[in-house]
Order: C-alpha cells, then structure tokens, then sequence
C-alpha cells in the first residue's frame, strides 16, 4: 500500500525528519518494505472443507435439519402426545435417519450432540447409517441465546468457550459440517450492538470451526416476528450481511469453505399483505446479489415457520434462473411436520412416516432445480407453522 502524506495547508513546506523536501532524496521518501508473515487459514483441511462444502451443495438437494435441543424436541414429541424421553427421541430420529432413498434429495443433516453419539436399536451409528446414503453428518455447536446487556431486549449467542475442543471431537465422531444460529429482531430494532455481536460471533465461531475441519454454516436468522414490510426486512438483512461477511473477512475464513442459511426476505409474520413467491424471490435474490461473493459455494435457507407448502414454493421461484451459488434448503419445521403427524409414536406408521419425508424432500429437491409445483399438496402441506419468540 502506497504511504500517504497530508499536507496541513495548500503549498505549506510540512517537514520530515527535521528536513524540507527539498533537502529529501526521492528515495527517502519510498515506504520501507515490511515483511508481513500471510496467515494460516483453516489449517490443514482447506481441500477437504471445498470439498465437503460442494458436496453439499450438489444439484437436486439440500439439508435435513434436525438439531432441535432436547427441549424443543420435547416439544414436538409433545404434539404427538409422547413423553420427552431419550427412548422416544432416538426412535424419531432413527425414523428420520434410517428412511431408504433419502441421499436422493439430502446431502447433509445437521444433528444435535446427542443425536450424533446415538446408534439404532440394532447398534448401528447414525453417522454410518448417512454415510451409506451419501448424506455428510453435521453437528449443532452453538450453546444457545441469552440475553444481551446493553441491548433492546435482544439475545447474543454463547458457545466460543471449548468450540476448538468441541469441534475436534465432533469431526473424530464422523461430523463434517457445524451449525452456529443467532438471531436478529427486527421488532427490538436491530440494534447496532446486536447486530455486530451477532456478525462477530458467526465469524469467531466459523474461523474455529474450519480450523477444526467442519464447514461452518453461518446463519443470522431474521426472525419473522413484527409486522413490517418487506421493504424494512431487506434494508435489515443487507446491513446483517454487510457486518457478517466484513468480520468473516476479518477472522480469513475460506468462502470456498462455508455455506450461509439465510432467512428469506419476507414481510413481517403479522404484515397484514402477505407477499407472493415472485415477489420474495425478488427482494431476497437482490440481497443476496448485493452481499454474498460468488466464491461462497450454497445457501441453504431456513424455513423459519412457514409452511411445508409456502418454502417450497419460495425455493423454487428463486431457482427460476441461474444463480452464482447453489441456492437451496436446510428446513426442520418444513420437512418434519407432516413426519410427525404420520407417524403419531406407532411403530406400524414408521414406513407411511419416512414416505411423508420423502415427498418433503423430493418437493424440495424440484425446488432447487426450479421444477416444483404446488398441485396435489394436501391441507396439511399448507399449514402455518409460525411461533413468536421461536426457540431452538
């Protein structure tokens, strides 16, 4: 970078060294070279990181994200009237994970700790049961939001403390992948403190993750609470990204080597205009293009509360023209709701359940390849799914 000298007022004799530049050799005043030591980036993994991130992000499919904390999958066994026990959430998750054919559509499911030490009730692991369908096993290693002092009643995301560590065992288990989730409201603001704890943990947390081996997922979810219009949710995620991808930057993460789970950019859950797949297409495709290199190799969106139906469709309008990024899904709600429903805790319904996921996934599969339509979707499929104030 070329020195730069100021001169304090026009035609002044500024000094340097006690000398006028009359009395300066013109070698004098080049910039000392600097020897600057280049930093290591992701260590030793860089090829197997690109490699893992394109794997993923291959053509016709997307993530399966069943990361939900014990808690939250209490919740959904709840629905179903089973009891919050390790038994049953091994038996949903074995569903979920055993479902012949499912690599057709899924490249990637990201688990929840206990999920990824967890084996079949014929002493299978999970991670091979993936394995053997193509499917790379990710790993949640966020340790969840608390409160943020200082902010508009806003959450930070803790989880930096023992994530090298975390992370070494985790990809010694067979994890190839990591997911960290914060979250942004909008009603609370953002605020600026918010918003750069937000971006600045992402970026620790993924120079951690790579360093370690995993792909880190970046996510900033925008929550779909408030009822602004989507005008006011692109101005919000433009200025997310901007902080995002700046401390990224800072923290020489590989872009080659992560993959972004954005929300999309829609009107706020209680707007009282709903806006059409063409249009979130629209605004969330040009926020996209305004934040996010092509270097990055997927976006893998969140469904966050829509319905099975509503995520579909938005996927698919956005996949209507090429795109610099392999643009897709990493959905909870929009694939497991109709799974769990089918399903009801009975054994004779585990085969009619894993068919329900399979026309989850290959609907979503068309929708990555811009093929998808709505016809034949049934009531369910079309069900809201959204909770103010959601939790993990």
């Amino acid at each position: 970078m070329m020195a730069t000298m100021k001169l304090s007022a026009p035609g002044s004799q500024w000094v340097v060294g006690g000398r006028k530049p009359s009395e300066l050799r013109s070698s004098s005043l080049r910039p000392a070279t600097r020897r600057v030591a280049a930093p290591i980036r992701a260590g030793s993994y860089i090829d197997e990181l690109v490699q893992t991130a394109k794997s993923i992000a291959s053509p016709g499919r997307g993530i399966l994200a069943i990361d939900e904390s014990n808690a939250t999958c209490g919740k959904r066994l709840a629905s179903i009237g089973l009891d919050n026990t390790e038994v049953n959430r091994q038996a949903y998750r074995q569903l979920l994970l055993t479902t012949p054919g499912l690599g057709e559509y899924i490249s990637g499911a990201i688990l929840f700790e206990e999920t990824l030490y967890q084996s079949t009730t014929d002493g299978k692991k999970f991670v091979d049961c993936l394995r053997e369908e193509k499917i790379m096993p990710g790993i949640k290693v966020d340790k969840g939001l608390v409160p943020l002092p200082g902010s508009n009643n806003e959450s930070w995301c803790q989880g930096l403390d023992g994530l090298a560590s975390r992370c070494a065992e985790y990809y010694k288990q067979g994890a190839r992948f990591a997911k960290w989730r914060t979250v942004v409201s909008i009603p609370c603001g953002p605020s600026a403190l918010a918003v750069k704890e937000a971006a600045w943990g992402l970026a620790r947390y993924a120079a951690i993750a790579q360093d370690n081996g995993l792909v880190p997922i970046v996510e900033p979810e925008i929550l779909l609470d408030g009822d602004h219009p989507i005008e006011r949710t692109l101005e919000v995620a433009e200025n997310v990204w901007a902080e995002v991808f700046f401390y990224l930057a800072e923290n020489n993460v590989v872009f080659e080597g992560i993959l972004l789970k954005p929300s999309m950019v829609t009107p706020g859950a209680e707007h009282k205009q709903k806006a059409s797949p063409e249009t979130i297409a629209k605004y969330t495709l040009t926020m996209l293009q305004r934040r996010v290199p092509p270097a990055v190799p997927g976006i893998m969106f969140l469904s966050g509360g829509q319905s099975e139906m509503e995520a579909t469709l938005n996927l698919n309008a956005m996949n209507q023209a090429p795109n610099p990024w392999h643009v897709s899904f990493s959905y909870a709600r929009a694939l497991q709701n109709s799974v769990l429903k089918t399903w009801q805790g009975r054994p004779e319904n585990v085969e009619a359940a894993q068919k329900a996921l399979l026309v989850r996934a290959g609907a979503n599969s068309l929708a990555q390849l811009g093929r998808y339509s709505a016809d034949g979707e049934d009531e369910q499929a079309k069900a809201g799914m959204f909770q103010k104030g959601y939790t993990y």
